[in-house]
């Protein structure tokens, strides 16, 4: 999708006003953190990619023998689960917010297919939620925060100012996750990622702790035929609603 973002008026001129939370919830690769990240970039707040947190821990497993034939060895993983150091560093090369593992920088690694393939092994064990919801919630203290997952309207943020829940058809997700991927040079199909976000899909929705679900008060945007700008002025319109009610309460 585009990013190109049209100019608008209240782009350049919001007042200084309370500093609020913003839960974006959906499904994988339908553009939560692009529009995360241009929410926080225009408004000057923190972007946190949970998604990237599960991604870690999903990594941290395999790098020391914790999954093996698509089993995961979960007795070991809660043992080693305190050990586990999950942060977010600035990267001066790329501008952006790097995942760190154990003080290492992980962002790429972590979105390569074998790890997205190992995502849904431990996201669902109920110790790993906890761990990373915790520290998520820790994050976000004060407002001024772009977050988005799985369960953050509903579990890390239920009292979010904004809630945006995303959503867009299989085969437009997989296709852009395939031109990503497919541009960083990897070895992989469409079908392939088409069947790792049907599985994921699957996984996210169904299981026991803290399935995806739509918030009640969050706002649906389906963006299987939105641009990037389209559906960046469409969520800051709701943003900026929001932001004028905390001014006036």
């Amino acid at each position: 999708m585009s990013t190109c973002c049209r100019s608008l008026p209240w782009r350049h001129h919001l007042p200084p006003v309370k500093r609020i939370t913003i839960a974006i919830d959906g499904y994988s690769s339908c553009g939560k953190s692009t529009l995360a990240k241009q929410l926080a970039h225009h408004l000057h707040y923190t972007y946190i990619d949970s998604g990237a947190m599960y991604r870690a821990v999903a990594l941290y497993a395999m790098e020391n023998g914790l999954i093996q034939d698509d089993v995961l060895d979960k007795a070991n993983l809660l043992r080693v689960l305190p050990n586990v150091h999950i942060a977010f560093k600035h990267d001066d090369g790329t501008q952006r917010s790097a995942t760190m593992l154990d003080g290492r920088n992980v962002e790429h690694r972590i979105r390569e297919m074998d790890v997205s393939n190992n995502v849904t092994l431990v996201s669902p064990v109920p110790e790993v939620r906890a761990k990373l919801v915790q520290l998520q919630q820790q994050m976000g203290q004060g407002g001024g925060v772009v977050m988005d997952g799985r369960d953050i309207g509903t579990v890390v943020f239920p009292d979010a100012e904004v809630k945006f829940f995303m959503t867009a058809s299989a085969e437009v997700r997989a296709q852009r996750r395939y031109l990503e991927l497919k541009g960083r040079g990897a070895d992989v199909t469409l079908q392939q990622v088409l069947d790792n976000l049907e599985r994921r899909d699957l996984d996210d929705t169904t299981r026991e702790a803290d399935p995806l679900i739509e918030a009640p008060d969050a706002f649906v945007i389906d963006n299987s035929h939105l641009t990037s700008s389209e559906q960046f002025d469409l969520a800051l319109g709701h943003v900026v609603k929001a932001i004028g009610v905390v001014a006036e309460a």
